[in-house]
């Protein structure tokens, strides 16, 4: 009896070995980025050794994985098949625009520091891909069904985290005004 105790304590300290492990790295994606983040740093930050760390991520790749899984599950972004049901095109944009815009603005410090880094760094760019690429995907078949390419164009500037942070947080807008200000000019296209 002992030994199945110990064993399942065992696994408790390495499952929270591993999370501090992550939680230590996604803070540092957040505040220097991914491609800047190196291996010593999170684990220094998360208060392990090397072979501790290396037990739980042989390499850069799982790491990553481990860091957007987390990421995600914390602050899941916005779901497209919420707006599929909204017939108007105009309320179908705000609706979806706002949501976006509330993610971005909930998630701006790692979003922007994975975004910049995937343009020369190709693990962040893969795993931007693969985490978040058929997300981005559904959010302009949903918004851009029944636009014009004109339109297209216009909704793929609005969706694009660059455009919502000059709006918000270089111009003052909120994301509410940001999502209508956009809406209406994809409209009026």
């Amino acid at each position: 009896m002992a030994r199945s105790y110990t064993l399942k304590r065992r696994a408790e300290q390495q499952a929270q070995t591993r999370r501090r492990i992550v939680e230590a790295a996604v803070e540092l994606h957040g505040t220097v980025g991914p491609a800047r983040t190196s291996l010593s740093m999170v684990a220094e930050r998360a208060g392990v050794q090397r072979n501790t760390f290396y037990a739980h991520f042989p390499d850069e790749q799982s790491l990553l994985l481990a860091c957007s899984a987390h990421f995600l599950a914390g602050a899941p972004p916005p779901e497209a098949v919420d707006w599929r049901g909204l017939k108007d095109t105009g309320e179908r944009l705000r609706t979806g625009l706002s949501a976006v815009y509330d993610w971005y603005g909930r998630t701006a410090d790692v979003t922007g520091c994975v975004l910049r880094d995937a343009e020369h760094h190709a693990p962040t760019r893969e795993i931007s891909e693969l985490r978040l690429g058929p997300t981005i995907t559904a959010w302009h078949e949903v918004l851009g069904s029944d636009l014009s390419p004109a339109q297209q164009a216009l909704l793929h500037l609005a969706l694009d985290f660059h455009s919502w942070r000059a709006l918000v947080r270089e111009t003052g807008l909120d994301e509410a005004a940001a999502a209508d200000l956009m809406a209406g000019a994809i409209e009026r296209a």
